[in-house]
């Protein structure tokens, strides 16, 4: 894994990973799951949710995690909000930030202090139904095809380079819960493997393109 200035970080030691979280944690107990095994290569170090009552927060506490809440009500507007997630996840020094069922958006003050080291997961394959409704979206459109893709966060909207995606058949008698439930499986493998690869391999950003290796 490599820190945004370029230095390896030390081969004996993981990759130090931040979750960020607004449900229920499924991704979040898929990479707690991986990240025992020293092969794996990263480590979670802390959980930040927006919400008080996110499970998230219970499997981060159970693993002995240090888990914190930055609620946006206890701000007087968005960019105080902002500033106080940076700083929260600055705390745990993380080489590695990840996104995981994370239901909000982040502004320059976010993405600028962890610029190319933010990763997040999407229920559709990019560029394609971008924003908060991606599965219901390709449903309505009709694709036969969709699937799940992990990538770098930017300051647009699921619009930053993709590193990696699975796609999922759109099976007839699908509605929006059944397909979600079976994008949900492969992206969980996916964020497994990809958090893994980053903190193995390294990512680097060349204009559109993310590169592991």
């Amino acid at each position: 894994m490599q820190t945004p200035s370029g230095h390896p970080v030390e081969s004996t030691s993981a990759a130090r990973v931040v979750v960020l979280v607004s449900g229920a944690g499924s991704n979040l107990a898929a990479i707690l799951a991986a990240h025992d095994d020293a092969a794996y290569g990263a480590r979670v170090v802390g959980v930040v949710s927006d919400k008080a009552d996110a499970g998230g927060l219970d499997l981060a506490r159970e693993a002995g995690i240090a888990a914190v809440v930055v609620a946006p009500g206890d701000f007087d507007d968005r960019a105080a909000w902002n500033e106080a997630v940076a700083q929260a996840v600055d705390v745990f020094r993380p080489d590695l930030v990840v996104l995981a069922g994370f239901m909000r958006i982040l502004g320059p003050a976010f993405v600028g202090r962890f610029a190319g080291r933010t990763i997040n997961t999407h229920p559709a394959l990019l560029p394609s139904f971008p924003g908060a409704h991606g599965v219901r979206d390709a449903l309505a459109y009709g694709v036969r095809v969709t699937g799940c893709t992990v990538h770098v966060v930017d300051d647009g909207v699921d619009t930053g380079p993709i590193i990696a995606q699975v796609a999922v058949p759109v099976e007839d008698g699908d509605d929006e819960s059944s397909l979600h439930e079976r994008i949900k499986v492969a992206e969980r493998a996916l964020l497994v493997e990809t958090v893994g690869r980053v903190a193995r391999e390294g990512l680097r950003v060349e204009g559109r393109r993310a590169l592991l290796g």
